[in-house]
């Protein structure tokens, strides 16, 4: 050894600092190669198959460690200028702060990745709580870096940031509200990935299919994709379908809208032949018995039918459409069903009917509602009603005669 620093010693002074950073080199390398090609590939096998992230994480976590021997083997290099040590050991020292923050970056989105793999994190995502942590690092990072480089205390510029306080909200303004739209998405349970929304206002029709700190992405039902501001969705109305898909049943509101002109009373024939419907039987049995009644106690013996109680054809439909809900295996008995008129207009008379579906699935909700609908139409003739329909062209017949 002492030979060998002899013959060191005996060379130039250029060479013996161009031999020193050789050395300092190659132990950097090969400790860089040892910890990258020998010890994460031996670890490799008990680490998570089903992501790489984790294999960066270590990756960048690993690329310290040689930097850190640079940073404190440089000043083992004889015969260098002062300047050359400073700036080779804070760039390596500035170099480790990068590392060491892109490590802990890495990991964090593997923590999130881990995390959407359980079951509940459809319902409580983390990923805007997630990124607003890698924000803190990144800038806790770059404080240290600029610091490192300019060889002060990290204090010396916290100390200046309050006089950029203003400056830094209004540049970092649309963050700020992100994150305190995500937070109160998350917490308050306002918005799922999966959930179906409305906004007319941004154009989303659709299911979401993410949700980060500064945008939620909503997938259209024509397959386009609308990206929305987080804060969008605390500040402006939009609509959640998760109470309809949840509940099990989709509602029905639709209205048959009857031409005025085809109401009136039913004679007591008409009473008698629609009673071959096994649904208006019990309805029309209970009603005449109580129009018996009251026609006896109110009339008095008067026999004039204007001031009689008597059926009418609207309001025996009424009672069938009632009556084939209740009987409809798709609709559900555990929601409002009713049949409802509602105040004539021009058009008509609307008479509305309001119920749920057994199901939540689209095409077969309208696949129900349409077999509903064209029976309504269908049985309307048997009561000797119409539906009100704007008239067209060939419903007035020729203008001109030919002479």
């Amino acid at each position: 050894m002492e030979e060998l620093s002899a013959t060191f010693h005996a060379q130039p002074l250029w060479l013996q600092s161009l031999i020193g950073l050789a050395l300092l080199a190659a132990a950097a390398l090969a400790l860089n190669y040892v910890l990258k090609h020998v010890i994460l590939r031996l670890a490799a096998p008990y680490l998570d198959r089903k992501s790489k992230t984790i294999d960066k994480a270590a990756a960048w976590l690993a690329t310290a460690a040689p930097l850190m021997v640079i940073s404190r083997g440089i000043t083992l290099v004889p015969n260098l200028p002062e300047e050359v040590y400073t700036v080779v050991r804070n760039t390596a020292q500035a170099l480790i702060v990068i590392s060491v923050a892109m490590a802990i970056v890495k990991a964090l989105t593997y923590a999130n990745e881990l995390y959407e793999r359980l079951p509940r994190s459809k319902n409580r995502p983390i990923k805007g709580f997630v990124q607003v942590v890698k924000i803190l690092v990144l800038c806790g990072a770059a404080i240290i870096l600029i610091s490192v480089l300019i060889d002060q205390s990290p204090l010396l510029l916290l100390s200046g940031l309050g006089a950029i306080t203003a400056v830094l909200l209004l540049v970092f303004k649309d963050t700020i509200l992100s994150l305190v739209a995500s937070v109160q998405l998350t917490t308050q349970d306002m918005l799922r990935v999966g959930d179906w929304i409305t906004m007319p206002s941004m154009g989303a029709d659709g299911d979401v299919i993410d949700i980060s700190l500064h945008t939620v992405k909503v997938q259209n039902f024509d397959k386009t994709i609308v990206t929305i501001p987080t804060h969008r969705l605390v500040s402006d109305s939009y609509q959640n379908w998760r109470g309809m898909s949840e509940s099990g049943g989709r509602r029905i509101k639709r209205s048959l809208i009857i031409d005025q002109n085809t109401v009136r009373f039913l004679s007591d024939e008409e009473v008698i032949e629609l009673k071959k419907f096994k649904m208006l039987k019990q309805y029309l049995a209970a009603k005449r018995e109580e129009i018996a009644e009251w026609n006896a106690r109110e009339l008095s013996g008067e026999d004039a039918p204007v001031n009689a109680r008597r059926l009418t054809n609207l309001g025996t439909l009424r009672a069938y459409i009632a009556a084939y809900l209740e009987w409809h295996p798709s609709i559900s008995r555990d929601f409002t069903l009713m049949v409802r008129q509602l105040p004539p207009g021009p058009q008509g008379i609307p008479l509305e009917v309001y119920c749920f579906t057994n199901t939540t699935s689209w095409g077969i909700y309208e696949g129900i509602q349409a077999d509903i609908f064209d029976h309504l139409l269908a049985i309307l003739p048997e009561f000797d009603l119409k539906l009100f329909q704007e008239p067209s062209g060939g419903d007035f017949g020729p203008v001109f005669e030919k002479h």
